[in-house]
């Protein structure tokens, strides 16, 4: 069980579980489940609720169950299921033998519609979709009755098994759970239960051609599972009444508890799956394992860690009302996770040759260098050194400023783990002026030791040995958007950072890192934690992604505060 859920904190939520453990309510069981629907991608928000709920069903000693609600055939697909059910298992979860779909209730869900006929608590409505929304009246004015909200028992009954066979057109009759037109929350104003769609559904084909709504088949499959406590987002409390009133007509013995708690909102970032999936069908992004994504399938391929994910969502807590998490505490904890895990290695981005002077043309000498400066047991690695190095075009300044501690004219630096080298001179590109190439010399004495005369060496950089050099491909994120809240924009698109992602093809790394585990990460020293790309690495040729900075920026965010 992970440490963040062995110590979670009480909250709202677990006042209300003890508390019906207290009064032996649900004869002490305590049964959660995650029922995304199979639309899109689960992303960070769905992650906290998988978190929640599974960490509830660890921490008292239940069972969550995964349920797909799978009942609107219209952009549903396999492909979200099996995304969903990766996602949740990656992130350190298992449903054992409870993975259940709506779709695999759809004859009971019908026959508990005829039922409510029967009880005179639904009724066939012709009206159009357009009259429905018009009498349901305002927030301020009731609504009318439908005409059609009287016929009797027999008619409804037969309408409905005609809506079954496919007698009638897409959206000329529904089933309405009749309840009140004048009712102050206007979900209970008599909503619709059942419509007609002709789509064919993922797991049912063409089998049926009328559709249970999202708010008739949730509950009834919470209840018909037997789940204690179904734990929402605020944006369902208004649904609650409806969810009361549905189950205690059909399966009053079973009726779970619906707590509702506040969704998650990251800055720089959009969770409405809406927004998702346009940013994907517009190509706004390469996928929706896209690393810039917020979805669970993107954070994996950035190279964040599932620990990361379970301790941010920890970190967070459950609150009652909404807020706006800084996208900085999300990055603090998967640097934080990343520190402990990652081994060290060397990448240069943008390359810049240097050529050691009086270094032998012929040489060549190991390194032996630690995996990890802090944990021995992760072993060392052997980094060559020769004659001609690739160091970072940064890390080169033909005017530097008076505290700039890296190479320039008459300075001299520590290259990492290796000797001190000293300037000597520099070459240019005839036409551009670029520099192509600097020269140094070096102090032998300086292997892994302090210069013999005292002088002080205040920069140290890192480099690359140009005969071991392994080409790489590294790809550089930045926040997807430009400004702190993007979800609250009318048009979010126009807030897209250009500078999202930045593709630099002659990188190079390490000796080691010619062929990368796909999905392993590591701490490229002085520049940030990198993972190598689990779709593109290939053989020879790895793709880094990197994760996160090494910039701890949510600790001056947090003091701020």
């Amino acid at each position: 069980m992970p440490e963040a859920e062995n110590h979670a904190p009480n909250d709202f939520i677990r006042d209300i579980i003890d508390e019906d453990l207290k009064t032996n309510k649900h004869d002490g069981r305590v049964a959660t489940r995650f029922p995304p629907e199979p639309n899109g991608y689960i992303h960070i928000g769905h992650a906290k609720s998988v978190c929640l709920n599974f960490g509830l069903a660890r921490q008292y000693g239940g069972t969550c169950n995964l349920r797909l609600d799978d009942t609107d055939p219209a952009g549903e697909s396999m492909e979200y299921v099996e995304s969903i059910i990766r996602d949740v298992h990656w992130l350190g979860f298992d449903w054992g033998k409870g993975l259940y779909y709506a779709s695999g209730y759809f004859e009971r869900l019908y026959q508990f519609a005829v039922e409510l006929i029967k009880k005179s608590d639904a009724y066939v409505c012709s009206l159009t979709p357009e009259e429905i929304r018009e009498y349901r009246g305002s927030f301020t004015e009731p609504g009318r009755e439908s005409p059609y909200r009287n016929r009797s028992v027999e008619e409804n009954l037969d309408l409905f098994a005609r809506m079954r066979a496919g007698e009638f057109a897409d959206g000329s009759q529904v089933l309405r759970a009749k309840i009140d037109m004048a009712a102050p929350n206007v979900v209970m104003r008599d909503p619709v239960i059942y419509r007609i769609k002709r789509e064919t559904h993922y797991r049912t084909g063409d089998e049926w051609v009328i559709y249970p709504m999202y708010d008739f088949a949730h509950c009834l499959s919470d209840a018909l599972e037997r789940i204690t406590h179904s734990i929402c987002t605020l944006e369902f409390e208004n649904n609650r009444p409806l969810y009361d009133w549905i189950v205690e007509r059909l399966i009053p013995a079973e009726r779970p508890k619906q707590i509702e708690f506040a969704r998650l909102n990251v800055s720089y970032t959009v969770l409405s799956k809406r927004r998702l999936i346009e940013l994907v069908q517009n190509n706004h992004v390469h996928g929706w394992d896209d690393p810039r994504m917020p979805t669970v399938s993107g954070m994996r391929r950035r190279g964040y860690t599932p620990e990361a994910v379970r301790n941010f969502c920890a970190a967070i807590g459950v609150a009652k009302n909404d807020n706006l998490v800084d996208a900085a505490l999300l990055e603090h904890c998967v640097r934080d996770d990343l520190n402990e895990r990652a081994p060290r290695a060397m990448c240069v981005l943008r390359p810049l040759k240097v050529v050691i002077d009086n270094y032998p043309e012929s040489q060549m000498e190991d390194f032996d260098c630690a995996n990890h400066p802090q944990k021995p047991h992760m072993g060392t690695r052997k980094i060559p050194f020769s004659k001609v190095l690739y160091i970072e075009r940064d890390d080169f300044m033909e005017d530097p400023p008076k505290k700039y501690n890296r190479l320039g004219p008459g300075r001299e630096v520590r290259l990492r783990n290796a000797y001190v080298v000293k300037y000597q001179s520099m070459e240019k590109d005839e036409k551009t002026g670029e520099i192509r190439q600097i020269n140094c010399t070096y102090d032998p004495a300086t292997r892994n030791a302090p210069p013999a005369d005292g002088r002080k060496v205040q920069g140290v950089i890192h480099w690359i040995s140009a005969a071991h050099a392994v080409p790489a491909e590294v790809r550089l994120y930045e926040r997807l958007f430009t400004v702190e809240d993007p979800g609250s924009m009318e048009n979010c698109l126009e807030y897209l950072n250009p500078n999202s992602l930045t593709v630099l093809t002659t990188c190079y790394v390490e000796q080691s890192l010619k062929n990368p585990a796909p999905g392993s990460q590591y701490q490229f020293e002085r520049l940030g934690y990198f993972c190598a790309d689990e779709k593109d690495t290939k053989d020879g040729r790895p793709v880094f992604n990197r994760v996160v900075s090494l910039r701890d920026s949510w600790t001056k965010v947090a003091a701020r505060g």
